[in-house]
């Protein structure tokens, strides 16, 4: 191993490191309650680390008429936004798939959050000679990066730790070339993660449940099925570490969500439903929201995917076996 390869490897584990520090004070309850969190979540409990700030940029096209020059515009933007991994904040830093999840969600567009989901979003490209401006790139096997392809052989990435975001010549063959707008350039508006459905009946609290469904746009057999999975839609229950409630929430976590009383069912539901709401938006699909519901999205940025922790592993297999026999 040369030296520059020692380097990049120490500037890698450095930058994880600073993800798994304690994050700073964020600016609403909503976020400080999530920022404090992590520590029950890895006892495995059902909190969350910080969801970071992904506020839009002015100057999108919110989905309507989108074609790939205006992702290449806003990607642009970003040009200069130091590496972080893990960023989705382009005040702090942005990685490579979090900058391009926040380019289309800017545009009015919802793609999953992580490179090896976005290696698979949208329709498949060919080869590079077919690909457009706006198209993504994806680079390895498995997939570890991805890339905004803006024309000419060229693309916008966010390279690594000690970099930053940059326009460059595609330097590699892509494993996989993802064309996300429509043909045509129409871009549809659309929320990531499972439909909203039909309302729930003949289970506990399901005029909670369709309530919060429609107030936030989840599905409410989702609700339905964290709840029974947490609590056994026991409105008094109280785990080991502290979470309480039909939703399973821990104090600090209720209180930036605006849930005064855990044990309340119309709260804990509405709180419930906010949180599974945010982390759909961040990880774009329900089994990431799952996970991180379960484990924090830390753990999910982390191994890129669901977590290899048995608990969290068997909590999203369950519910999702829950929402299939739905």
């Amino acid at each position: 191993m040369s030296v520059s390869d020692v380097t990049s490897r120490i500037s890698m584990i450095q930058s994880q490191l600073a993800l798994l520090a304690p994050p700073r004070p964020a600016s609403t309850a909503f976020s400080g309650a999530l920022a404090t969190a992590g520590t029950a979540a890895l006892a495995g409990m059902t909190t969350t680390p910080p969801l970071s700030s992904t506020a839009p940029t002015t100057g999108g096209t919110a989905g309507a008429g989108v074609g790939g020059e205006a992702v290449v515009a806003e990607a642009r933007k970003y040009l200069g936004v130091p590496y972080l991994w893990g960023g989705t904040d382009p005040q702090k830093g942005l990685d490579c798939s979090g900058m391009i999840q926040l380019v289309y969600k800017n545009l009015g567009i919802d793609i999953p959050r992580v490179s090896y989901q976005q290696a698979t979003a949208g329709r498949p490209v060919a080869s590079l000679a077919e690909a457009q401006p706006g198209d993504i790139l994806a680079f390895k096997s498995p997939v570890s990066h991805v890339s905004i392809y803006i024309g000419n052989n060229q693309m916008i990435e966010a390279p690594r730790t000690g970099l930053d975001v940059r326009v460059i010549d595609v330097y590699e063959t892509p494993v996989a070339i993802r064309r996300i707008l429509p043909e045509g350039g129409a871009a549809p508006v659309s929320r990531a993660g499972a439909p909203t459905g039909g309302a729930v009946g003949g289970v506990p609290f399901a005029e909670l449940f369709n309530g919060a469904a429609q107030k936030y746009g989840v599905s409410p057999a989702l609700l339905s099925a964290v709840a029974r999975q947490e609590s056994g839609y026991d409105p008094t229950a109280v785990s080991p570490a502290g979470a309480q409630g039909l939703m399973q929430l821990m104090p600090r976590t209720a209180q930036g969500l605006g849930v005064t009383n855990s044990f309340d069912p119309t709260q804990a539901v509405d709180g419930a439903a906010r949180l599974l709401r945010d982390l759909l938006d961040r990880f774009g699909s329900t089994p990431l929201a799952l996970a991180a519901y379960n484990a924090g999205p830390g753990a999910v940025l982390r191994y890129d995917g669901i977590p290899p922790y048995p608990e969290t592993q068997n909590y999203v297999r369950s519910v999702m076996s829950m929402l299939e026999a739905a």
